[in-house]
This record gives C-alpha cells, sequence and structure tokens, in this order.
C-alpha cells in the first residue's frame, strides 16, 4: 500500500466523518477541517480553499434533498443569500494581505465564538425578531469573516438564527441553501493566488457529499438537532485548544 494512497484514504474518511457529523448540526464541516487540515500540514491557504469547496458540496447535496421534501423557505434565506454572496470573496480577497498567523488567531476566535453559541444559544423562543436588515447585516458580516478564514459560517448564522428566535430545524435548512452562495465565490477568489491538489480536492469532496447526505437524513429522520449541536461545540472547542498549542509552539 503506497503512501499517497494512505495519504489519500486518510483525508477522505476525516472528511466523511466530520462531514457526516456537521450536517446532522445543520452547519459546514469546514470549521474543523480547515484548522485540522493545516495541522496535519497542508498550506493553510489551500486548506481554506478545500474547506470552501467542501462546505458547498456537502450543504448542495442537503439542500436539493430539502427543495424536494418541501421544507426549505427560501424567501427567508433570500437576504442571507444576498448579502453573503456579495461579503464572502471581499473577506477571501483580504486575507492574502493579513498576516498568516492573525488570519489563524481569528480562526481561533471564531471557533470559540461559535462552539459557546452553539453550546448556550438555546432559550425558549417568546419573539421572533424576523426584520430582513437585521438578515443582510448577519450575512454580511458573516460573510466577511468566513471568506478570510476559508468556512462557510453556518456555524456562527446557526446560533445568531436561534438567538432571533427562529426554528433550529428551519435555521438549518435555510443555512445549507445559504451557504454554496458564498463558499463557491470565495473558492474562486482562492484559486486566483493559490495552487490547487486537484486530486485531494476531488477525494474530499466525494467524502463530503457522502457525509453531507447520511447527515442530513439522520437529522431529518432520526435526531432532534440539539444534543448534536452541543457535541460539535465541544470537538470545535477541541480544535480550539490545538491550534492554540500549535501557535504558541506548545506541546503534550
Amino acid at each position: 500500500m503506497s503512501p499517497e494512497f494512505i495519504h489519500y484514504t486518510l483525508y477522505f474518511l476525516l472528511t466523511f466523518a466530520l462531514s457526516t457529523l456537521f450536517a446532522m448540526g445543520g452547519v459546514g464541516s469546514a470549521i474543523a477541517l480547515v484548522p485540522t487540515f493545516t495541522m496535519m500540514g497542508l498550506p493553510f491557504n489551500l486548506a481554506k480553499a478545500i474547506g470552501l469547496f467542501i462546505n458547498s458540496a456537502s450543504t448542495i447535496t442537503a439542500s436539493i434533498m430539502n427543495f424536494f421534501r418541501g421544507v426549505l423557505d427560501i424567501k427567508f434565506a433570500l437576504p442571507l443569500v444576498i448579502s453573503i454572496m456579495i461579503a464572502t470573496p471581499i473577506g477571501a480577497w483580504m486575507s492574502q494581505y493579513v498576516p498568516k498567523e492573525m488570519v489563524e488567531w481569528i480562526l481561533v476566535a471564531f471557533l470559540i465564538v461559535s462552539a459557546f453559541l452553539l453550546l448556550f444559544s438555546y432559550r425558549e423562543t417568546k419573539v421572533v425578531y424576523d426584520k430582513a436588515w437585521i438578515l443582510y447585516v448577519i450575512g454580511g458580516s458573516v460573510g466577511i469573516i468566513s471568506g478570510m478564514i476559508g468556512v462557510g459560517g453556518g456555524s456562527l448564522i446557526m446560533p445568531l438564527l436561534i438567538l432571533l428566535g427562529f426554528d433550529a430545524k428551519k435555521a438549518a435548512y435555510a443555512i445549507s441553501f445559504v451557504i454554496p452562495f458564498s463558499t463557491l465565490g470565495a473558492f474562486a477568489t482562492y484559486l486566483s493566488f493559490i495552487k490547487m491538489d486537484w486530486l485531494l480536492l476531488a477525494d474530499v469532496t466525494v467524502a463530503a457529499i457522502m457525509g453531507g447526505y447520511l447527515g442530513d437524513r439522520i437529522l431529518h429522520y432520526n435526531l432532534t438537532a440539539g444534543e448534536v449541536k452541543k457535541l460539535i461545540g465541544v470537538l470545535l472547542l477541541i480544535v480550539a485548544a490545538k491550534m492554540i498549542a500549535k501557535l504558541l509552539h506548545i506541546t503534550f
């Protein structure tokens, strides 16, 4: 068995496992895959570009199934689509002018904030604040950050929508629809200034599609999203801790 085969198999299995888990929570897996790929030795900008494409592949699969099941509210998702589609490529373009270590610290902050929002954002819904302008603000601000650090932004948008009073499953379906509009634009921006490993991209994309399909079926038919989000929150904190150790050159 060649080292190259083992290399691609490892990336496939890792992507499949995380894409399944994160699709069960209604968010893209790039937020965990990008730092994990980087810690495995992949160049940071390449890991970000692949993470963005993975998020597109897994969420497109979920969105197609949600559309045919009639659970996707496109009118609700439209302000998020428009704002994040504009903002994410801008964030990706800006990343080449920001020091790599600073972008990694932004990613760490994003991981921690997302984890705590996923762990503690649950509350009983009494009022739903559904003005379109707040959705534009959320999409635009999350889009800039997510484009810069190479993630879809769903893990941050999801708890914010829950805090505004939206149903968690409705938010998850909308985010799956929104993410491809942001990630594909940012992915194209990264291609303009990185060298892509197309074989690795194809390998992990197949794994992400399979994981996205499996995770969405489990979410729709077997689980409530609450416990899955807590599991994802803990996982994000573990990834953040490992990234902090790497940035501070701490070995365990």
